[in-house]
């Protein structure tokens, strides 16, 4: 077994983030990055992964910084591993020590550190991949997720292992590990055969709550079942089967009871739905938000009630909730908020929180404070302007309330109209939300630089999306394409009703979904001059037994290909190719295991065959996220000059 324990330690880090913009050469472009945001258990300070984007096309390395939550001041830094990533940094109960995971791709290494007293200490070593460190309630015991030997990073939009030799003989494992917090051997603790998602330790501190199933990680997600792991033994017991994907399982402080968040989910990672409860001993989960007009996304026991943030309409909100299901609202704003769990991160006693927080128009800013008026307690990106002018669009299409985000120049010129591209996002169960767009390369550049040629962009949130409660994101349940494309295009006509857009001059693009979404709307309407589709997919039928987690489809489309092969035709738009008319950019990773790119070629070969402007890029060794600096900027370029060449006047 490729586990071992080992004993070293790294000293304090300094004037690392300093040293960054001196090197950034124009300091007025760097952006500080703030993740993975903790609060300490007493509310007292604040932990985040922070790194310094100067635009330069590399990568930023992070480091752990710890923050006074009252005055935002640095009080401690580690970066233990200057070669490594950093997982999201956890708090020891007491409050005086860290643990986080580093991880080296170069060496397929993993390292569990403990910082505390100004030092980190490294406490255990995987041969694989690892993440997601959490402290026992005792603080005498550390868990972790682990894969040894893994074969590729963990996730389906990680690029894919290379499919040689006899496939699925061998399936990684992400398992919980443990090991005492005054240093010894780590144990890997839950079945070898299952795969662990999510977890957490029960409050009893002898065992862990947790989404797993068995066989393949990145497939298997969306029938992953509520589990119970007993830590001495391993032993696991099934404590639900929902009907749903659930995401955030959670154990009440008396033990009784478990929260989740369940709902129609089309990504792990991609939260959002209602919340509910089942016995700790097993039964049938409880809705006990049921009707609730908005997503929930975040969720923390506190006392005899929950804590939780959800997506209502354009607001991100923070809220309390009984065991009767009544919610109050506790903090409500129109930008986005991220945490190491979950949107939001809340102290022991639940009256103070933290998180890194943005939208469009101002950059990120680490927030702290009691929760119902938490404020920015850094300023390193204040001095970054809005780049955009940002209008939150609102529309009712058969009988739906439906909600985006229209993005533009910040002046416009008086009785002139403007092109727009209209980006539909991914999932279909997700939601465009606020996130700062930059002067430079790093914030969403593309749209950026779209707004800087004089286009509009329109990012809507059809029916399927996150925001508006559970009916409606299952509003497009056997529909992909149907009703969420006219919800889209309803919205386009609240856009131009809004600002100066010209809709004779449109352009639409998407990734995943939003791809599929895209060789959809090419091939069902006319309204488009320009396209560009990423990582789509042109045949459901053919995709089904081409992709890599064909679980997801199931939920979506109520059977599978092989029981429901017409449902599946009717929905691909490789079946009405002969409509196509838009010229359309079409590009994918190589190694995309959620959307191969069989499907992007089968499209673009459609497309030629109808005489329509194509052209096709497939990135070298990319999976479903286009990572490589590189290639990203390609991307950009390409993208910028196909609307140029199609949308001009």
């Amino acid at each position: 077994m490729q586990v071992k324990a080992i004993a070293h330690t790294a000293f304090l880090a300094t004037a690392i983030i300093s040293g960054a913009v001196a090197q950034a050469g124009s300091p007025g472009a760097a952006i500080r990055d703030y993740r993975s945001v903790a609060i300490s258990p007493a509310g007292d300070r604040v932990v985040s992964l922070e790194s310094i984007d100067t635009g330069n096309g590399k990568r930023p390395h992070p480091t752990v910084i710890v923050r006074d939550a009252s005055t935002g001041a640095i009080a401690a830094e580690f970066d233990p591993c200057s070669t490594c990533s950093y997982d999201k940094p956890s708090w020891s109960p007491d409050g005086k020590a860290l643990a986080f995971i580093a991880s080296d791709k170069r060496s397929s290494s993993a390292w569990l550190y403990v910082a505390a007293g100004g030092k980190a200490r490294a406490l255990a070593t995987v041969q694989g991949v690892a993440s997601t460190a959490r402290w026992s309630p005792d603080g005498g015991t550390l868990s972790l997720l682990a894969t040894v030997g893994a074969k590729k990073e963990t996730g389906a939009t990680a690029a894919g292992a290379r499919l040689v030799g006899e496939i699925g003989a061998e399936e990684d494992a992400q398992r919980i590990a443990t090991i005492a917090a005054a240093g010894g051997t780590l144990k890997l603790v839950s079945p070898a055969d299952t795969f662990i998602y999510e977890y957490d330790w029960t409050p009893d501190g002898k065992g862990f709550i947790a989404t797993s199933a068995k066989g393949n990680g990145d497939n298997n997600w969306w029938v992953a079942r509520l589990s119970h792991i007993d830590a001495a033994s391993g032993a696991l017991r099934i404590v639900a089967s929902p009907a749903t994907q659930l995401n955030m399982p959670r154990v009440s402080p008396d033990g009784r009871t478990v929260a989740f968040i369940g709902g129609l989910m089309s990504d792990f990672g991609s939260v959002g739905g209602d919340v509910y409860t089942v016995p700790f001993a097993g039964g049938e989960p409880v809705n006990l938000t049921a009707g609730f007009k908005g997503t929930f996304n975040t969720l923390a026991w506190r006392g005899k009630g929950l804590l939780g943030t959800a997506l209502m309409g354009d607001k991100s909100n923070v809220l309390s909730l009984d065991m009767q299901g009544r919610s109050t609202v506790l903090r409500s704003v129109a930008a986005s908020t991220g945490a190491g769990d979950g949107r939001i991160s809340f102290s022991a006693d639940g009256s103070k929180a933290a998180a890194a927080q943005e939208d469009f128009e101002h950059a990120a800013a680490i927030v702290a404070g009691p929760v119902g008026v938490m404020r920015a307690i850094t300023d390193d990106n204040a001095h970054l302007a809005p780049q955009v002018a940002v209008r939150n669009i609102s529309w009712t299409n058969e009988g739906f309330s439906v909600q985006g985000w229209l993005i533009g120049p910040r002046t416009t010129v008086p009785g002139k109209k403007y092109p727009m591209i209209v980006q539909v996002h991914g999932g279909p169960a997700a939601a465009a939300s606020p996130r700062y767009i930059s002067p430079g390369e790093q914030g969403n550049p593309l749209v950026r630089e779209l707004v800087e040629k004089g286009y509009f962009v329109f990012l809507p949130n059809p029916r399927g999306s996150f925001g508006q409660g559970q009916d409606f994101a299952r509003a497009n349940r056997r529909d992909f394409g149907g009703g969420d494309l006219r919800d889209i295009l309803a919205g386009v006509d609240a856009a131009a009703a809004a600002a100066p857009v010209d809709t004779t001059r449109m352009g639409l693009m998407g990734h995943s979904y939003g791809g599929f979404m895209t060789m959809w709307g090419v091939t069902h309407s006319q309204r488009f001059r320009a396209a560009v589709a990423g990582a789509g997919i042109a045949n459901w039928v053919s995709y089904y037994g081409q992709n890599g987690i064909d679980q997801w489809m199931i939920p979506f489309f109520g059977a599978s290909a092989y029981d429901d092969p017409a449902i599946y035709r009717q929905l691909s738009p490789i079946e009405s190719i002969k409509v196509a008319r838009t010229p359309t950019l079409v590009y994918v990773g190589e190694r995309d295991v959620e959307c191969p790119p069989a499907q992007s070629m089968e499209f673009w070969h459609g497309l030629k065959a109808m005489g329509v402007p194509t052209s096709l890029v497939i990135y070298e060794g990319e999976g479903h996220s286009i990572r490589d600096p590189e290639h990203q900027q390609d991307l950009r370029k390409r993208t910028i000059e196909w609307f140029g060449r199609y949308l001009g006047e």
